[in-house]
């Protein structure tokens, strides 16, 4: 594709598909914006607000729109599939939200669909266009830590920040919505091995004691094909208003060369005020507040700036220029939805469960 020549659709104007058509706008080899959404007012809102071209309530009529030609797919969960395929299937490159889908036959259909009709298939896993995991990855390119052996990694979060998840879409688990991107971090510095078994648990009380079944904590070891063993861990029982405005992340990773810490717990930016600080995702005001803990990033000086506007900034760029897409790839993400299952698999049964 040449510059000043992308036509994107936005499908889902929900949080993210709202930041995403703002930046697509802002893009200069993006000629064209189209947003869809099943409820009109959103759709609306979010192009008046973006400046984008075209709002509709009908997906597939966006994706078919002529001056379309790339589509991003920020519909909920359990949506991801029916829309990536349409658009697939006519020859158009897609990026979907994470994970690229809840089952494992929508994903190797969407995966069928890109290959047959020659469509690039990408998935938005935001984690790795912060800038320390992205340095880290090239360090591990490098050969600066040798043969990854082990690593630890755990991700927190509140229950105010659960239960907008919950609302969101029942079927998106505290695993597969949130660990997943700790998983695909491990697949994407370990992409010479996949994993083959894995023993995990789960334990829950907070969110039954609010009406929803669910699990705040769980807790896995997955064994790779090379023997590397590794930690995943996920707790979403943060206080209500503990100030973070999302993800609260540390990973360790041991080489048989070398080390790698990434502490990604947000205390070292903190504001305090009086007047109060809207919690980035779930909106209620809070005095104290770690100020770049918001996952996806923060509006800032007439700009969007994070890792959200990264991915969103360099996936365009790919199809404009051909540069480098350090996202996800449909089979990537495919093992990472596979693994995940796996984690939760094996956390129902109390028994070890095999990939191989």
């Amino acid at each position: 594709m040449r510059r000043n020549q992308l036509g994107v659709a936005i499908v889902g104007a929900g949080r993210m598909g709202a930041l995403r058509a703002g930046m697509a706008v802002a893009h200069p080899a993006v000629g064209y914006v189209a947003v869809s959404d099943i409820k009109e007012e959103r759709a609306r809102a979010v192009c008046d607000g973006t400046g984008a071209d075209r709002a509709s309530t009908d997906n597939h009529d966006i994706i078919r729109d002529e001056r379309v030609n790339a589509v991003i797919v920020s519909t909920s969960e359990p949506e991801h599939a029916i829309p990536a395929i349409q658009a697939l299937e006519l020859g158009k490159p897609v990026l979907v939200e994470k994970p690229i889908a809840l089952t494992v036959a929508d994903a190797d259909r969407m995966i069928a669909a890109s290959r047959h009709n020659g469509a690039s298939l990408h998935v938005a896993y935001s984690l790795r266009f912060n800038r320390s995991y992205l340095v880290g990855k090239q360090h591990v390119l490098d050969g600066k830590l040798g043969q990854i052996v082990s690593g630890t990694s755990r991700l927190y979060n509140t229950k105010a920040h659960g239960i907008e998840i919950i609302k969101r879409s029942a079927d998106a688990t505290f695993v597969k919505d949130a660990l997943t991107y700790l998983v695909d971090l491990f697949g994407w510095y370990m992409e010479d091995t996949q994993p083959v078994e894995v023993i995990a648990r789960a334990h829950g009380v907070a969110y039954r004691a609010l009406g929803y079944d669910a699990d705040e904590s769980t807790w896995a070891i997955v064994t790779y094909a090379n023997g590397a063993i590794i930690n995943f861990g996920v707790g979403y029982a943060l206080p209500a208003n503990y100030p973070t405005h999302g993800r609260l992340v540390r990973v360790e990773i041991l080489g048989d060369k070398g080390v790698a810490f990434f502490d990604q717990d947000h205390q070292e930016n903190i504001i305090h005020s009086e007047e109060g600080v809207t919690h980035g995702y779930v909106g209620h005001k809070m005095e104290h507040g770690l100020m770049i803990s918001n996952a996806s990033g923060n509006k800032a000086l007439g700009g969007f700036w994070g890792p959200l506007g990264e991915e969103t900034r360099s996936w365009l760029d790919h199809l404009a220029t051909g540069s480098p897409c350090p996202h996800s790839t449909a089979e990537q993400a495919r093992t990472t939805l596979r693994l995940t299952a796996a984690i939760e698999e094996a956390a129902r049964t109390r028994d070890v469960v095999s990939l191989a």
